[in-house]
Parts: structure tokens; sequence; C-alpha cells
């Protein structure tokens, strides 16, 4: 009966080493597993449905953990990095938001325009370095049936975006309608040579204040004449009367009453 207990006593003993010894290469391997992962890293997923291009906002977002051995270019970590952007394929609930799945949120001033992009090339010149919200003057040279003429292709255009600055300037991105988007594009192809001249609509113009008045502030502020103006040319009319008369006007002056004097008489006496 004691041989029995102590046999018992024995296996339970090894019985709970083993136990240890397994548990603490269960626990190794799954360190080991985890190092090899880099640890959990948080991503982004959609937090409901979403429909393709709208504006994406924090509440339509919610955070899932993934390995950091899973972890790609593609993925999103950054929330600011999806705010104001839009996606390009309807998104369902817990689908994973990629870069390539965002494209930047398109502020058209009208939904019947679009954006045509201008890049700098041999027959495209810009004259100045323009930035978005800038508005330019298009000249177009082109030659229609053996004549060659420059004009003003379009006035006034609003810049959306500008890419590079400086000597990395490229081009710009101008927002017309869809009808001119469509001429535009043609004078892109077939005009021989097209200039882009910065407007000074929006810019830090220094205007003196007269030029700032409108042209009828300006009639109205014609200065009046003063007392003193008045005496002076008072002085000038009576300068000119003092004057001598010529004496043949005073003959004919003197004549003209006689002569009147005699038809009078002839008249009465007939």
């Amino acid at each position: 009966m004691l041989e029995a207990k102590r046999r018992a006593a024995i296996f339970l003993l090894l019985a709970f080493i083993l136990a240890a010894v397994a548990g603490y290469l269960v626990l190794e391997k799954v360190k080991q597993l985890n190092a090899e992962l880099g640890g959990m890293v948080e991503i982004y997923v959609s937090n409901g449905d979403i429909p393709a291009r709208t504006l994406l906002h924090s509440s339509q977002l919610t955070k899932m953990e993934i390995p950091q051995k899973f972890l790609t270019a593609s993925h999103i970590t950054d929330e600011n990095d999806i705010l104001g952007q839009v996606s390009v394929v309807p998104l369902k609930e817990g689908d994973i938001i990629t870069d390539n799945m965002l494209k930047n949120y398109s502020n058209l001033q009208n939904e019947n325009n679009r954006l045509v992009a201008l890049y700098r090339t041999d027959k495209i010149q810009f004259d100045q370095e323009i930035a978005a919200l800038d508005r330019v003057d298009i000249i177009v040279s082109i030659e229609e049936e053996g004549k060659k003429n420059t004009e003003l292709f379009m006035k006034d255009v609003a810049v959306a975006f500008a890419q590079g600055t400086g000597e990395n300037f490229a081009g710009i991105g101008v927002e017309v309608s869809s009808e001119a988007a469509t001429k535009l594009i043609h004078m892109q192809n077939y005009a021989e040579y097209i200039r882009v001249l910065k407007a000074n609509v929006g810019q830090d113009v220094e205007i003196s204040e007269e030029q700032q008045k409108p042209a009828e502030e300006v009639k109205e502020e014609t200065p009046t004449p003063t007392p003193a103006d008045s005496t002076e040319a008072e002085t000038k009319t009576e300068t000119q009367a003092e004057q001598p008369k010529d004496p043949a006007t005073e003959t004919n002056t003197e004549e003209a009453p006689a002569s009147n004097t005699t038809a009078e008489s002839s008249e009465g006496n007939s």
C-alpha cells in the first residue's frame, strides 16, 4: 500500500515537471513568433458601409491590430492620411483602408467644371511661378489658312493646384467649364505655342488711394471754387473791361444807330 502511494507521488511529480517543461517551451516559442512578427500595430478599417467618392470623416473609421510583419506600405496607420480624402471604391464594414483606395478630394467651385492640367513643355511657357488659387490668362499662337495669329484664348482662369516650386515648378491645374475644357485640350494638342500669364487678381498689389476710388467718387471730389478764386476771376474780368477798345470797332458801333435813324426817317416821309 505504501509502495503504491510512493509510485503515484513519483508519477505526479514527473507529470508536473513535464508539464512545466512543456509550458516553458510553448512560452519560448510564442516569444520567438512574436519577435519574428514584430509585435502588433494598429491600422484603420471602415466603421460601416461607405459609398464611393464620399469624403471620409473620423466617425467612419475604426482601428484593427495586425502583426508588424504583415504591415505594408499601403496600410494606413495615421488618421490624418485619411481625413479629407475620398475612396474610389465602395467600402463595407470592416474593410481595410489602403493608400491606393484613396484620392484627393476635388474641391471644384461647380460640379459642371473640370480640372485641366497645364504642364511646362517646349510649347507651353509660364512667365511666373504660379500657386494655387491664383488667376491666369492663357495666350495662344495659332495658324489658320496660312495666317499666324496670337490672341487671348482665356482670361482670368482659376488655378486649382500647382505642382512644384522654384526651379522645380512643373505646371498647374486650371478649373474651367466642361465646354471650355474641350477647347483648351484642343489648343494644347494643336496650337503652335501657349503662354500662361499670371493675373494680379488676389495678389498683394500696392494701389494708391486715388486708384482704389471709383471714377464717380473722383468726379464728386473735384474741388469747388473758393472765395479767393472767385475774387481773382472778377479781377480778371475788370482788367479785360478796362483794356482800350479798337477805334474801328467804336466807329462801327456808332454808325449803326445812325443808319437805323435814317432808315426810320425815310419810312416816315413815305
